[in-house]
């Protein structure tokens, strides 16, 4: 069914903004924009003036089901309105959804068949979770909901999803995430959690809130970062910032290792060296920071034998993905010794169970531990950020256009848009 305005004033309410992105041209953005499902057409209008452009639109679409998967804020989400990505502030969007006839269901509730999320996915057009509370959307769920189109990640990484699946339900769900939301954040994080574990801070701290005062103690195990070689193993959107932020502090070499080199002019910027070889990198660095998607060929990847090929006494951060590494093993390699440290805020499953190794193991000194809530990517500023990128991708949805960023795109029309998630020849 067509769409036709009645005023200039009804219609450009109708029609959204595209867009802006400042990505790379894709050579597939147009066809994006072309997509047989979503035709356009130009409506002359004369007692307006110029020609309008629309999109069909169906009536269908002014009442769709939005199921939203969140943390709990409590008292300290009354307190912050800021926390958007919390079940109290709902991400901004439920005023903006329920004006337009929309039906949004807010849950935190999500373990378990007979979970909330369970119930309300069923009958739901659009599912938005968030990498910090994550609804897993696994073969078996994604088979229940018959209604699904579009699944949204606020924030980056949509591992929680089984993207095999998605492109064989219903014809193919969409999943979109707000790419490059929290890269800063998430970069940011990890400079402070090298630097919290080369520099000893977490007993030393410790130590003063005891009413101790011990400077041995706090100093045998505390070391400068510069004239220390550091790797990422991935040079993505973080992992090229956390290379920037590094240049700063005069390490002795920055390394990285990726299926795709970055040019030699930005390698020259950056003063950074690729490495082929994950194991030959690894040996080298006194520092690792892992900053690769969560994908079928980086789960379980820092297991025993990988992380015995590291350097003995280094320190390991992981801010991606808590299934890259085996709990177990990295937990075994800090109380021997062979990690100095380890240090993040990405567990599995999330949240972390009260005993998960990870959360008390040190090394032989009593410290090397710098683990946190998965809190990286969610600073307020990145949470307006995510935030204002879900109500876009939604509107996308919603308007009919379906006029995504293409790097928002994970899966879409029943195929990976994206080589991110190990999906490449």
């Amino acid at each position: 069914m067509v769409l036709v305005a009645r005023s200039a004033s009804l219609l450009s309410s109708r029609i959204p903004s595209l867009l802006t992105s400042t990505a790379r041209a894709s050579p597939w953005r147009a066809s994006l924009r072309t997509n047989a499902r979503t035709p356009s057409l130009l409506l002359k209008a004369p007692r307006f003036g110029p020609l309008l452009f629309s999109r069909l639109l169906t009536t269908q679409r002014e009442k769709v089901k939005v199921l939203l998967v969140l943390y709990d804020g409590g008292k300290h989400a009354e307190d912050v309105p800021e926390l958007l990505g919390t079940t109290e502030n709902e991400l901004g969007i439920r005023k903006w959804l329920e004006d337009q006839g929309h039906t949004l269901v807010t849950t935190s509730d999500k373990e378990g068949e007979n979970s909330t999320f369970d119930k309300e996915l069923v009958d739901a057009e659009v599912i938005i979770t968030t990498p910090f509370h994550p609804g897993y959307l696994t073969a078996e769920r994604l088979a229940k909901a018959k209604k699904l189109k579009l699944a949204i990640t606020a924030g980056i990484g949509s591992d929680h999803v089984d993207l095999n699946a998605a492109n064989k339900t219903n014809g193919g769900v969409t999943v979109a995430e707000v790419t490059g939301s929290n890269v800063v954040s998430v970069a940011e994080h990890v400079i402070m959690t090298i630097l919290v574990l080369v520099r000893n801070f977490i007993p030393a701290h410790e130590m003063i809130e005891a009413g101790r005062w011990d400077v041995a103690e706090a100093a045998k195990n505390e070391f400068d970062l510069e004239g220390k070689v550091v790797g990422t193993v991935a040079v993505g959107r973080i992992g090229e910032r956390v290379l920037r932020r590094l240049r700063a502090f005069d390490c002795k070499e920055l390394l990285y290792y990726d299926y795709q080199p970055l040019s030699a002019e930005k390698e020259k910027e950056i003063g950074c060296r690729r490495v082929e070889d994950l194991e030959e990198m690894l040996a080298q660095c006194d520092v690792v920071t892992i900053n690769c998607p969560l994908h079928e060929k980086t789960r379980g990847l820092f297991n025993k034998d990988l992380i015995a090929k590291m350097k003995p006494g280094s320190w390991l951060v992981n801010t991606a993905r808590g299934a890259i590494v085996v709990k177990e093993d990295v937990a075994d390699a800090l109380k021997s010794g062979h990690l100095r440290g380890y240090g993040g805020d990405v567990w599995f499953p999330q949240p972390a169970p009260a005993d998960h190794p990870l959360r008390t193991a040190k090394n032989p000194f009593g410290g090397g531990n710098a683990m946190v809530p998965h809190v990286s990517g969610t600073s307020l500023d990145a949470q307006k950020r995510y935030a204002d990128g879900t109500k876009a991708i939604l509107q996308s949805y919603l308007s009919g256009k379906f006029d995504y960023r293409p790097e928002d795109l994970i899966v879409h029309a029943g195929d990976y848009a994206t080589k991110a998630y190990g999906q490449r020849k």
